[in-house]
This record gives structure tokens, C-alpha cells and sequence, in this order.
């Protein structure tokens, strides 16, 4: 039988198990080391590893991204800690000009094998600067891949997977979720970057979401369990490379579909996906498809208005009933 571990302690033992692996392998960021984490992701580690491979940072994103880049420019594999993505706007020049172009336009000489990761979205009332969605914004970068795991058994596998790419990989997590508690193994294992998992059979309607909205869609679908409503539950756990496949089969299969997504409603991954499965199951479709998003605002700080910023189990089962015309 597998362990219970929360997320913090999965994303953990991820690093530490790679870090063990290969002496290449290196954490940076700020409060990672003497601190323990911000959020104790990295308890330990400093104790185990020593000051040269847990390295606290001064509070400068853009700095400490940039040694990162040209780390592994010069052959090692850094992991990168924000301790929010809000803070990565400060770093987004190196990230976005630097780690996911220098392969390209060094002509494939320079790989840059590294992991930004750290929380993204809202963490309760944080308000407008530190509650922000940053998937679709990385996503939208050719050179990242960005991963948005949802619960502690694919972090692991996930993380592991984008220690070991020899791309940029942006690894996002939630505040809220870092006390998440769910198996793991104890044997050492691998998620694939870019392949969705179907958390719950269903023929009514297709639910797609990621990250911890995939808590509210899965408890969308059990409230439509109760109403005769069979959901099929798809959690991309990657949104690039975004496994547009698994939609469209399970599209063609329920002939709805309902996209969740905490990230404002303009140019985000519901709009991409709505996109694609118009172009490649547009036949299939008996409804138009629908997305649940957050509100089209800054994140307010009052919470009566971020319960009605963020989706919702009653946003989710009201826009499923509404493409099954009930």
C-alpha cells in the first residue's frame, strides 16, 4: 500500500531522490536553505546536501533566475525556487528571453536543463499582486514546457521528469495545496510531461481543468453523480505540451464539454483548448463549448468576492447542465 504524503513532502522527496541521482542537480532561491523553505518544501535538505547545493538567495529574482540559466548553460541542472510566480515577473526576462530561447539560438549548442518552480494562483486573500495565474502566460513561450501537477502522487512523478529534461521546464504548485495528503510510492517512478490522466470515467459530459481546480471539478462531478450525470473528469497535469488528444477522444466519447480554469478568461488554456477540439471534433460536438473561469478582474482581497472570483462546484454543475440542455 502505498504512503500518505502531503504535497510539500512529494515535491521533497522528488528533489532529494534526483539530487541523490546526480550531483548536478542543485536548489536555489530564497529561504530555501537555512529557513527550511517558505512553505518547508525543502526541510532537510540543507542538513543533507550542505550550503553548495541548497543555496539561499537574496531577495532578487532576475539575479539568482539569470545564475540559473547560465548554470546550466555550463552543464548543471538547477532547480530555480520562486516563492510565488508573482515574484517571477521580476525574473520573466531571463526566463522567457534567456532559459527558453538559448537552445534555439545558440543553433542547439546550449541546452538549458532547468526547473523554475514555486506556487501560482490565488492563496486565499493575498489580493490583487500575489494571487495571479501564470500557466497561460509561460505557456504561451515556445522553449517552456509548464507543468501544473494537482495532487502529491503526479508532483512527484512530474518533478522528477522535469529535473531529468534537458528542456526549461516551469513547475507550478499552490499554496493551498502544499498540505494536500495522498499515496505515493515508495518505489521510485515516472509521469511523462505532456500526458493528461482521466481522473474519473463518464459518458454525459467531458470536464477538463488542472493544478487545484481539479479539486473543485472532481467535486463538480460527484454533486452531477447525484443528479443521473456521469462526468468524465480529465486533469491535463501539463498545459505545453497540452495532450490535446486525450480531449478530443473523450469529446467524441460525450459530445460536451466543459473547460475549468482559475486563470482570467482572456487568451488562457480553456480558450486554447476550445479552439482545438472545435478544429479537430467540431462534428462531434452536440453543444457549443463552455468555459469556467476566474472573474475578468484583479483578484480582490475581500473574501465574499474571492469565493465569487474563483470557480465554483455551482459555476461547474450549472455550465454542464447548461450543455446537456437541463
Amino acid at each position: 500500500m502505498a504512503r500518505e504524503l502531503q504535497l510539500r513532502e512529494a515535491i521533497r522527496e522528488a528533489m532529494r531522490e534526483e539530487m541523490r541521482r546526480d550531483d548536478r542537480v542543485f536548489l536555489m532561491g530564497e529561504e530555501v536553505a537555512e529557513y527550511d523553505g517558505a512553505y518547508k518544501v525543502s526541510k532537510g535538505m540543507l542538513a543533507e546536501f550542505g550550503p553548495e547545493r541548497v543555496i539561499d538567495t537574496p531577495i532578487s529574482e532576475l539575479g539568482f533566475a539569470g545564475i540559473g540559466v547560465g548554470a546550466a548553460m555550463n552543464g548543471l541542472r538547477p532547480i530555480i525556487e520562486f516563492m510565488t510566480f508573482n515574484f517571477s515577473l521580476v525574473a520573466i526576462d531571463q526566463v522567457i528571453n534567456n532559459a527558453a530561447k538559448i537552445y534555439q539560438m545558440s543553433g542547439g549548442q546550449f541546452n538549458i536543463p532547468i526547473v523554475f518552480r514555486g506556487p501560482t494562483g490565488s492563496a486565499g486573500q493575498l489580493a490583487a499582486t500575489h494571487s495571479q495565474c501564470f500557466e497561460s502566460w509561460y505557456a504561451n513561450c515556445p522553449g517552456l514546457k509548464v507543468v501544473v501537477p494537482s495532487n502529491p502522487y503526479d508532483a512527484k512523478g512530474l518533478l522528477k521528469s522535469s529535473i531529468r529534461d534537458d528542456d526549461p521546464v516551469i513547475f507550478m504548485e499552490s499554496e493551498q495545496m502544499y498540505g494536500d495528503k495522498g499515496p505515493v510510492p515508495e518505489e521510485e517512478y515516472l509521469i511523462p510531461i505532456g500526458k493528461a490522466d482521466v481522473k474519473k470515467i463518464g459518458e454525459d459530459v467531458t470536464l477538463v481543468s488542472f493544478g487545484k481546480i481539479m479539486k473543485v471539478t472532481l467535486a463538480a462531478a460527484a454533486e452531477l453523480e447525484k443528479m443521473g450525470i456521469r462526468a468524465e473528469v480529465i486533469d491535463l497535469r501539463t498545459v505545453r505540451p497540452l495532450d490535446y488528444e486525450a480531449v478530443v477522444a473523450s469529446v467524441k466519447k460525450t459530445n460536451r464539454l466543459v473547460v475549468v480554469e482559475e486563470s482570467w478568461p482572456l487568451g488562457n488554456i480553456a480558450t486554447e483548448i476550445t479552439y482545438m477540439v472545435q478544429k479537430r471534433a467540431f462534428d462531434y460536438l452536440d453543444a457549443p463549448v463552455l468555459r469556467v473561469t476566474g472573474a475578468d478582474v484583479p483578484m480582490p482581497f475581500s473574501r465574499p468576492l474571492v469565493d465569487a472570483y474563483l470557480p465554483s462546484v455551482a459555476r461547474i454543475v450549472e455550465a454542464a447542465r447548461a450543455v446537456l440542455y437541463i
